[in-house]
């Protein structure tokens, strides 16, 4: 499984910005985007179950929204902040692999 993340940048706080992961794969048991802010653990930030299942983060719910197709993995985020700030990792778990895209800068500046 290779996974290919993109559309991150620099923005104000308040604009937006849509993440988008290239997931072209015939099975899995989630998907999601997790984050690394500077000097902290990598943590989720949303995923999507097979089941069709959806899980934010209390801090991203209400301004992120995630979704996907056949190929695609996509994380729109709106009302962007300082703290939101982070390297962001595409995710894609089959049982108990995980597989992970290269990441991508998301920064926010105030």
């Amino acid at each position: 499984v290779q996974l290919q993340a993109s559309g991150g940048g620099k923005v104000q706080a308040g604009e937006s910005l849509t993440l988008s992961c290239d997931v072209s794969v015939d099975w899995f048991t989630s998907m999601g985007w997790y984050r690394q802010p500077p000097g902290r653990q990598r943590e989720l930030v949303a995923s999507i179950r097979a089941s069709g299942g959806i899980t934010y983060a209390d801090s991203v719910k209400g301004r992120f929204t995630i979704s996907r197709d056949q190929k695609t993995l996509t994380l729109q985020m709106v009302s962007l902040k300082p703290e939101d700030t982070a390297v962001y990792y595409c995710n894609v778990q089959r049982w108990a692999d995980d597989f992970w895209g290269q990441g991508t800068q998301v920064t926010v500046s105030s």
